[in-house]
Protein backbone atom coordinates (compact mmCIF):
# COMPACT_ATOMS: atom_id res chain seq x y z
CA UNK A 1 0.00 0.00 0.00
CA UNK A 2 1.30 3.39 -1.14
CA UNK A 3 1.24 6.43 0.85
CA UNK A 4 -1.49 7.95 -1.78
CA UNK A 5 -3.78 5.00 -1.06
CA UNK A 6 -3.59 5.31 3.03
CA UNK A 7 -6.40 7.21 3.96
CA UNK A 8 -6.17 10.41 5.94
CA UNK A 9 -6.32 9.09 9.58
CA UNK A 10 -2.59 10.28 10.34
CA UNK A 11 -3.37 13.84 8.94
CA UNK A 12 -2.61 16.50 11.75
CA UNK A 13 -5.15 19.98 12.35
CA UNK A 14 -2.37 22.17 11.98
CA UNK A 15 -4.77 25.36 13.09
CA UNK A 16 -4.82 23.91 16.20
CA UNK A 17 -2.28 25.33 19.26
CA UNK A 18 -2.85 22.99 21.48
CA UNK A 19 -2.48 18.62 20.56
CA UNK A 20 -2.42 17.85 17.09
CA UNK A 21 -5.86 16.73 16.51
CA UNK A 22 -5.86 13.93 13.29
CA UNK A 23 -8.61 13.53 10.87
CA UNK A 24 -10.31 10.31 11.21
CA UNK A 25 -12.63 11.11 7.73
CA UNK A 26 -11.54 8.47 5.24
CA UNK A 27 -9.79 9.97 1.87
CA UNK A 28 -12.72 11.24 -0.59
CA UNK A 29 -14.91 12.63 2.47
CA UNK A 30 -14.95 15.60 4.46
CA UNK A 31 -15.76 15.12 7.64
CA UNK A 32 -19.11 15.90 9.31
CA UNK A 33 -17.22 18.45 11.90
CA UNK A 34 -13.69 19.06 10.64
CA UNK A 35 -13.35 21.03 13.73
CA UNK A 36 -15.49 19.35 16.66
CA UNK A 37 -12.86 18.40 19.29
CA UNK A 38 -11.04 22.11 18.89
CA UNK A 39 -14.70 23.50 19.51
CA UNK A 40 -15.08 20.89 22.58
CA UNK A 41 -11.32 21.52 23.88
CA UNK A 42 -12.06 25.07 23.52
CA UNK A 43 -15.24 25.72 24.12
CA UNK A 44 -16.43 27.38 21.15
CA UNK A 45 -20.34 26.89 20.49
CA UNK A 46 -20.32 27.98 16.92
CA UNK A 47 -22.49 26.26 14.45
CA UNK A 48 -21.54 26.03 11.04
CA UNK A 49 -22.10 29.37 10.21
CA UNK A 50 -19.76 30.61 12.12
CA UNK A 51 -21.40 32.70 14.20
CA UNK A 52 -21.06 32.90 18.01
CA UNK A 53 -24.03 31.83 19.94
CA UNK A 54 -24.26 32.55 23.71
CA UNK A 55 -23.83 29.63 26.07
CA UNK A 56 -27.39 28.45 28.01
CA UNK A 57 -27.61 28.61 31.19
CA UNK A 58 -29.95 25.04 32.71
CA UNK A 59 -31.45 25.64 35.67
CA UNK A 60 -29.35 23.06 37.67
CA UNK A 61 -26.51 25.20 37.13
CA UNK A 62 -28.03 28.41 38.21
CA UNK A 63 -26.09 30.55 40.67
CA UNK A 64 -28.32 30.30 44.63
CA UNK A 65 -28.25 32.93 46.77
CA UNK A 66 -26.39 32.35 49.95
CA UNK A 67 -28.26 33.04 53.71
CA UNK A 68 -31.35 32.02 54.68
CA UNK A 69 -32.28 29.81 51.97
CA UNK A 70 -29.20 27.93 52.64
CA UNK A 71 -28.69 27.41 55.95
CA UNK A 72 -25.76 25.01 56.00
CA UNK A 73 -23.76 27.01 53.42
CA UNK A 74 -19.89 27.51 54.99
CA UNK A 75 -20.98 24.54 57.65
CA UNK A 76 -18.85 21.90 58.46
CA UNK A 77 -20.29 18.75 59.18
CA UNK A 78 -17.41 18.41 62.69
CA UNK A 79 -19.31 21.64 63.40
CA UNK A 80 -22.76 20.77 62.91
CA UNK A 81 -21.61 17.27 64.88
CA UNK A 82 -20.50 18.95 67.65
CA UNK A 83 -23.36 21.36 68.33
CA UNK A 84 -25.93 18.68 68.24
CA UNK A 85 -23.79 16.78 70.56
CA UNK A 86 -23.75 19.70 72.23
CA UNK A 87 -27.56 20.69 72.45
CA UNK A 88 -28.74 17.13 72.78
CA UNK A 89 -26.01 14.92 73.90
CA UNK A 90 -25.00 11.93 72.88
CA UNK A 91 -27.63 9.79 74.38
CA UNK A 92 -30.12 11.76 72.80
CA UNK A 93 -28.47 11.58 70.08
CA UNK A 94 -28.31 8.21 69.58
CA UNK A 95 -32.05 7.95 70.07
CA UNK A 96 -33.16 10.68 67.77
CA UNK A 97 -30.62 9.27 65.24
CA UNK A 98 -30.48 5.07 65.81
CA UNK A 99 -26.63 4.77 64.63
CA UNK A 100 -24.03 2.96 66.16
CA UNK A 101 -21.43 6.02 66.03
CA UNK A 102 -24.34 7.85 68.31
CA UNK A 103 -25.08 5.25 70.58
CA UNK A 104 -21.73 3.10 70.99
CA UNK A 105 -18.90 4.59 72.49
CA UNK A 106 -19.72 8.10 70.82
CA UNK A 107 -16.66 10.39 69.60
CA UNK A 108 -17.17 13.22 67.49
CA UNK A 109 -14.23 11.33 65.49
CA UNK A 110 -15.77 8.07 64.71
CA UNK A 111 -19.03 9.78 63.84
CA UNK A 112 -17.67 11.85 61.24
CA UNK A 113 -15.65 8.89 59.95
CA UNK A 114 -19.34 7.01 59.83
CA UNK A 115 -20.92 10.11 58.38
CA UNK A 116 -19.03 11.18 55.04
CA UNK A 117 -18.85 7.55 54.11
CA UNK A 118 -22.72 7.30 54.44
CA UNK A 119 -25.24 9.70 52.97
CA UNK A 120 -28.23 8.77 54.34
CA UNK A 121 -27.35 9.20 57.64
CA UNK A 122 -25.54 12.58 56.92
CA UNK A 123 -29.08 13.60 55.62
CA UNK A 124 -30.64 12.58 58.57
CA UNK A 125 -27.66 14.45 60.85
CA UNK A 126 -28.22 17.67 58.59
CA UNK A 127 -31.83 17.36 58.75
CA UNK A 128 -32.14 17.15 62.65
CA UNK A 129 -29.69 20.05 63.04
CA UNK A 130 -32.08 22.24 60.46
CA UNK A 131 -34.90 20.68 62.72
CA UNK A 132 -32.70 21.82 66.23
CA UNK A 133 -32.12 25.55 64.58
CA UNK A 134 -35.94 25.91 63.66
CA UNK A 135 -36.88 24.74 67.42
CA UNK A 136 -33.80 27.94 68.92
CA UNK A 137 -35.41 30.83 66.45
CA UNK A 138 -38.97 29.47 67.46
CA UNK A 139 -38.52 29.16 71.41
CA UNK A 140 -36.47 32.31 71.24
CA UNK A 141 -38.57 36.28 71.80
CA UNK A 142 -40.85 37.17 68.70
CA UNK A 143 -39.59 40.19 67.42
CA UNK A 144 -41.83 42.32 65.05
CA UNK A 145 -41.09 45.52 63.13
CA UNK A 146 -44.21 45.81 61.41
CA UNK A 147 -44.37 49.79 60.63
CA UNK A 148 -47.78 51.27 61.75
CA UNK A 149 -50.72 51.36 59.68
CA UNK A 150 -51.18 54.01 57.00
CA UNK A 151 -54.30 55.29 58.23
CA UNK A 152 -53.34 56.30 61.76
CA UNK A 153 -51.21 59.28 62.43
CA UNK A 154 -49.13 58.43 65.49
CA UNK A 155 -49.67 59.64 68.69
CA UNK A 156 -47.58 62.35 70.61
Amino acid sequence: MTTADQPEINKVDARSDGPPLASTAPSGLAPAAPNLLEQVRTGDRSDASGEKRPARCSGSHAVKSVGAEQPLHGMTLQAIVVALSEHFGWEELGQRIPIRCFQSEPSVASSLKFLRKTPWARDKVEGLYLFMLRNIRRSGPTIHNFPPPANQTPRE
